[in-house]
């Protein structure tokens, strides 16, 4: 199936009753646009290691009506503590069971665009994005006013069921005022057996805001996940992004920073725990576009079975952007001799007075440390699982709420310890 395969699904979308006329011009400059550029290939430098031939190939329909639950969804699994929780089902909003902390304006795709006196947030034109601007259809646009500081995490908890073959392209426009902090959850979900998600997310930081961003991708191992991340930092704005992903057969984080105001400063951190055949593929870029600005990026994953990966990653720091600093660091676990792992951590650097470091490393356990447990009277599988659980930890250390933090690593030990046994 190629873009133009998508044809007949785009028609049905612009005929849609119940979604706005006004963006159909967006929409169909997107389409157009993603005819032309196409679906990107192994050909194509930054995805030379990913292959999308399921999502290009697949026969994906929009998501109906008839997909949203019948009844309202028992989300109790699901919980999560101290947390207000937005759900979107199958693509579609469960307004009955959502909740929103004070402080956050929660507006539709529409009245955000209004605010916005009619612009549409657009990224760098990658197919992804386009065709997320092209098939939008469900999503959420958070809203913190100037000096606004919300206590309480707000959660948008993504729920895929079913076992018809469908698409959902979710739109997140996060935009945190002057001197504002939020944290901010994103939650993946479900059981769906064919399923496609192709998720934009939009943050802009103004002067002096700060946001915590936590991403967890654990759907299941038959779902393709595109989750594209469009970052614009003001200044002496901060920006912690966390990444857990243990789910979806294709998965790939594009992951865009802007770095626009002098001393903005992002942490990228993400964990990824593979198995089977799953491919597991992060993109960073980090554009630092003013002096003074500072970022890194920590990413990590342990790979089972015949699982691969990809860690692409980018620290581009443009002319005049001077006395900046920037680190790259991944590092990889390979728990199968048939796993595979591709770095390519990358700078690109224009700009003369920087410090900037990166480094790749991807092995085996180490038998020497291993023999040191062992020697203690600790058995080899529980040593072994004391090793990753440590590996694991320099990530999961980084999640700055003790409740949330509690939360995912639980989350993680129980599927790694399954993964073990």
């Amino acid at each position: 199936m190629s873009v133009s395969d998508y044809k007949a699904e785009f028609e049905k979308m612009l005929n849609r009753d119940y979604f706005s006329k006004s963006l159909h011009s967006h929409r169909k400059e997107a389409f157009t646009q993603l005819e032309k550029t196409g679906f990107p290939t192994r050909k194509w430098e930054d995805w030379r290691f990913t292959n999308v031939s399921n999502i290009s190939d697949g026969e994906f329909m929009i998501s109906e009506i008839s997909d949203a639950p019948q009844t309202t969804p028992n989300i109790d699994s699901y919980q999560m503590e101290g947390v207000d929780t937005v759900v979107i089902y199958n693509g579609h909003y469960q307004k009955d069971i959502s909740s929103i902390p004070n402080g956050v304006n929660l507006l539709s795709g529409l009245e955000y665009m209004e605010r916005k006196n009619g612009n549409f947030d657009r990224a760098n034109n990658s197919p992804f994005d386009l065709l997320n601007t092209a098939f939008t259809d469900s999503g959420m646009c958070i809203v913190l006013e100037k000096n606004t500081l919300v206590k309480s995490p707000i959660r948008i908890l993504f729920i895929s069921n079913g076992d018809r073959s469908i698409m959902v392209n979710p739109r997140v426009n996060v935009d945190i005022g002057e001197s504002s902090s939020l944290t901010f959850i994103e939650q993946h979900v479900g059981d769906a057996t064919s399923f496609f998600q192709n998720e934009s997310v939009f943050i802009t930081l103004e002067n002096n805001a700060q946001l915590n961003h936590i991403r967890i991708q654990s759907n299941s191992e038959f779902t393709q996940n595109m989750a594209n991340l469009n970052v614009n930092q003001e200044y002496d704005s901060h920006y912690d992004f966390f990444q857990l992903v243990d789910g979806s057969k294709l998965g790939r984080s594009n992951i865009c920073v802007q770095l626009d105001g002098e001393n903005a400063q992002c942490n990228i951190n993400s964990l990824t725990l593979s198995k089977n055949n799953q491919h597991i593929d992060n993109n960073i870029i980090v554009n630092h576009n003013s002096p003074q600005t500072h970022s890194t990026q920590f990413v990590k994953s342990i790979l089972f079975d015949t699982s691969t990966g990809v860690f692409n990653g980018k620290t581009v720091v443009h002319e005049n952007a001077q006395k900046i600093t920037a680190q790259q660091t991944n590092k990889n676990l390979l728990l199968s001799k048939k796993a595979k792992m591709n770095s390519n951590p990358q700078l690109e650097i224009y700009a003369d007075d920087v410090k900037c470091s990166h480094g790749s490393t991807t092995g085996q356990i180490d038998e020497d440390a291993l023999f040191y447990l062992r020697s203690r009277g600790i058995n080899k599988q529980d040593a072994m699982e004391l090793m990753v659980t440590g590996f694991a930890n320099e990530v999961l250390d980084k999640i700055p709420q003790p409740e949330i933090k509690k939360a995912i690593y639980t989350e993680f030990t129980v599927k790694l310890n399954r993964l073990m046994s």
